[in-house]
């Protein structure tokens, strides 16, 4: 009597769930946003300095001052708090739409997607704001006042000690009314613009590698443009308030006012086009390293949010 053939051991693909997989999505999410914000770190500087300075266009004085090194002002806090920002943002979305899926379903939500786009990258962004406030803080007070401290944890420490921990999140309100409107605006746009691409392809799951990418570059850089624009003029009124300190008394509701009827429309869309350019490439930056490195580390599809869509699950 033969004996019965061994059972062949069927591979599991460990696809990771829960926490770890969405501790995945925050990794991809920090990564994404830490390297293009440190990357544009310059531009970003001088998109800061025009919206802080009173009146003065010319970069140049900064440089002959402080030397070519004062392009890189500013590395340190961006790359830590956009790296913190990135996984609240990015791990925040993911969650919060996933878990809508599972109460309403998949259909109910997916008709109503534009809704849940909207609602949950307000909530994601909130979440975010927090982690990112303080270093922003520093980020803009390092920018826009040189000589000011050496670095992140010089700068830091000097407004802690001086101005107290209220001092990190005076910009707080600025800062929501500039990013949830640029986060909600960044998502749907995105969500939108790669939904009617995609919309063009049979088999999604079959594209690739570099389809996927160039789709969420194209896509990112659309939204990235529409962003931009949603969010510049609280992305000044934020560099103003952060460069110098409150009267006595003075609230923040107060000193925006008072900015703003200095700003007027004009000054409040300083440096547009450079911001343009910038948010524009950080965006498709992104969304295009965060599709790659979800799929690398979450083992699913590189398009960035794909909830409501079963054919990339």
């Amino acid at each position: 009597m033969t004996a019965a053939p061994a059972a062949i051991p069927q591979l599991k693909t460990n696809k990771p769930e829960g926490i770890d997989l969405y501790a995945r999505f925050a990794l991809a999410g920090a990564l994404g946003c830490s390297i293009t914000h440190s990357a544009f770190t310059p531009v970003d500087m001088y998109v800061t300095f025009i919206g802080s300075s009173s009146g003065s266009s010319s970069f140049s004085p900064v440089i002959r001052n402080e030397g070519i090194g004062a392009l890189a002002t500013g590395f340190g806090p961006t790359f830590a708090g956009y790296f913190m920002q990135g996984a609240f943002k990015f791990g925040d979305y993911e969650f919060f739409q996933q878990k809508l899926v599972d109460v309403l379903g998949a259909e109910k939500a997916k008709q109503n997607r534009t809704a849940v786009y909207i609602v949950f990258a307000g909530c994601a962004e909130f979440f975010a704001s927090i982690a990112l406030c303080p270093l922003e803080a520093t980020r803009i007070r390092l920018v826009s006042t040189p000589g000011f401290a050496g670095g992140l944890i010089g700068g830091f420490g000097k407004i802690l000690k001086n101005e107290g921990i209220g001092a990190f999140y005076s910009g707080f309100g600025p800062i929501l009314f500039k990013q949830v409107p640029y986060t909600i605006t960044k998502f749907v746009a995105f969500e939108k613009v790669s939904e009617a691409i995609l919309s063009q392809f049979d088999d999604k799951s079959q594209m690739s590698a570099g389809a996927s990418t160039a789709v969420n570059l194209g896509s990112g850089l659309i939204g990235g443009f529409a962003a931009a624009i949603v969010s510049q003029p609280a992305d000044t009124m934020l560099s103003k308030i952060n460069k110098t300190k409150a009267l006595p008394g003075e609230g923040t509701v107060s000193r925006l006012i008072k900015i703003a009827g200095e700003l007027g429309l004009r000054g409040s869309f300083a440096g547009l086009p450079t911001r343009l350019f910038m948010v524009g490439g950080l965006t498709a930056g992104q969304f295009a390293i965060y599709g790659d490195i979800k799929k690398l580390l979450a083992k699913c599809a590189s398009f960035p949010f794909t909830s409501f869509d079963t054919d990339l699950n």
